[in-house]
């Protein structure tokens, strides 16, 4: 394994100088890539319709096409779905990337073509490793095995076509992986892809115990879930007891701020490091690049072209669209791509922000109808996760989850952000910690500190603390257990809080 980590090593480290290169010239890169994509297209179905020979600049193609959601382009993908061809991309759609959906119960369908798995989801991947490598240049990533928690996968039902297949992206990604890949991973495919989560993370673990394990991949809420059935199976105290040259968790789909203590507890090995990654069912956007901060490099060359909205324009249905280099610093935006699946100007409903213009650095800022804004307070994901990180810290607490939503005003009564939490590490003082962490919201955010101003359209948030599993059962009931399925973090709906609070009862 020593000569395997050695040669991966050389091979990886090849990619820094193209990343460099995207780095130095990004617009150009951009530039020349929806060219290439519009072309491409120029024969397909929603080519012909819009016209794409003809488009020949970028505010040709910005005036033609319309931004799409995904139930405005769903009748297209519903044709791929079927078995027809060349609807949104020339080459063959065999597969789909199966996304729960943040904003409704809806599962999406998203195209996943062999470039956007080549160029896009692989090339991330190995970006990732290129990056850590070049970074780490000590690392012996590549003497042990990397454990990947995914999702699940299964024949396409629909319309009885069997030659198309569904998952989600994890599990898309695992079944298309280079044989090089997979005698690198753990465990085997039959297991990593299992649909049942339960019977799964049991197997994974039973399967994982006796691996050499150096890394690891995954969405940090199942990851956690995994861990901690390791370490009762084992009665060890520290999964680096268990896998003492494991250095590297590679993570993405939600925040870490709240899941890093947990995971510090889990794994106390000083060597461990932590890759924040931005890769979601349509595509692989960032990568953490520097090893002093958790901002992600945009990558400017996976097929993907780049539009954004500023986020007070998002509820309009043709917004105002910026290019690359129009973005500000610090701006929360609305994310909209152009892929090489054939997802044309798409609104994603991601929000990020822009903490470095060159190059072109970015933070998650949450998702358009993930914030709370009953009140004009406008407090984003990124807000809440912050604040309660900072008072975890300051008290000695651990969260493992939370959700909130607006509790709304009432004759004579302020309203109110109503909040349930499951501590791991639950603080002595729930009202403390409820002050504490209104208090680091008010520092977070100036628009629900004035809206909190002497009580008036705010009154201090409501904690109601659940019990350790409360969370888990509840994502199972509505069979989101695994995957790329994740806890709602803010609503401005008191769907999800009702719905906890009922089960609660």
């Amino acid at each position: 394994m020593e000569f395997l980590n050695s040669i991966m090593t050389w091979v990886m480290k090849k990619r820094i100088h193209e990343v460099e290169l995207f780095m130095k010239y990004p617009h150009e890169v951009q530039s020349e890539l929806l060219h290439r994509l519009v072309y491409r297209a120029r024969n397909t179905k929603f080519g012909k319709k819009y016209q794409f020979e003809e488009l020949k600049t970028y505010e040709a193609y910005k005036n033609r096409v319309p931004l799409f959601s995904y139930e405005q382009i769903f009748p297209y993908i519903d044709e791929l779905l079927k078995g027809d061809q060349n609807i949104l991309w020339p080459t063959e759609i065999r597969w789909f990337a199966k996304s729960s959906g943040t904003t409704n119960d809806r599962s999406k369908f998203i195209p996943v073509s062999d470039e956007a798995l080549e160029d896009c989801h692989f090339k991330g991947g190995k970006d990732l490793l290129s990056i850590y490598l070049n970074n780490n240049p000590e690392s012996r990533l590549f003497t042990g095995k990397n454990l990947s928690v995914g999702g699940s996968q299964q024949v396409n039902q629909f319309d009885n076509n069997s030659n198309s297949f569904y998952g989600d992206v994890s599990a898309v990604i695992m079944k298309n992986l280079p044989f090089w890949v997979q005698i690198i991973r753990t465990p085997s495919l039959e297991i990593a892809l299992m649909d049942e989560w339960e019977n799964k993370i049991e197997a994974m673990a039973q399967a994982t115990l006796k691996e050499d394990v150096t890394s690891l991949s995954g969405v940090p809420t199942w990851t956690v879930v995994l861990l901690q059935r390791i370490l009762d199976i084992t009665g060890k105290s520290d999964i680096s007891e268990v896998w003492p040259n494991l250095e590297l968790f590679m993570h993405g789909a939600v925040s870490f701020v709240p899941y890093r203590p947990l995971f510090e507890d889990l794994i106390k090995s000083p060597k461990m490091n932590y890759v924040e990654t931005y890769n979601a069912s349509e595509g692989f956007f960032g990568i953490q690049d520097q090893l002093d901060s958790n901002e992600m490099l945009l990558m400017l060359d996976y097929g993907i072209f780049y539009e954004f909205i500023r986020l007070e324009d998002a509820d309009k249905e043709q917004p105002e669209t910026l290019r690359l280099h129009e973005v500000q610093l610090h701006e929360v935006y609305e994310l909209v791509i152009t892929t090489n699946a054939g997802l044309w100007r798409y609104r994603i409903g991601d929000t990020i922000r822009f903490t470095s213009l060159s190059p072109y650095r970015i933070k998650i800022s949450g998702r358009t109808k993930h914030f709370i804004n009953a009140f004009g307070e406008e407090l984003m994901i990124e807000n809440a996760e912050k604040a309660v990180a900072e008072v975890c810290k300051r008290m000695g607490v651990t969260v493992d989850n939370f959700t909130a939503a607006p509790k709304h005003l009432e004759h004579r009564k302020s309203g109110a952000h109503e909040w349930i939490i499951e501590f791991g590490k639950a603080p002595t003082d729930i009202e403390d910690f409820a002050n504490q962490l209104d208090d680091e919201i008010r520092k977070i955010n100036s628009d629900y500190d004035a809206k909190r101003q002497k009580d008036i359209a705010l009154q201090r948030l409501i904690i109601h603390p659940v019990s350790k599993g409360t969370f888990y059962n509840w994502m199972r009931k509505r069979g989101k257990l695994g995957g790329q399925n994740k806890v709602p973090r803010l609503s401005n709906s008191r769907e999800y809080l009702e719905d906890l609070l009922e089960m609660i009862k």
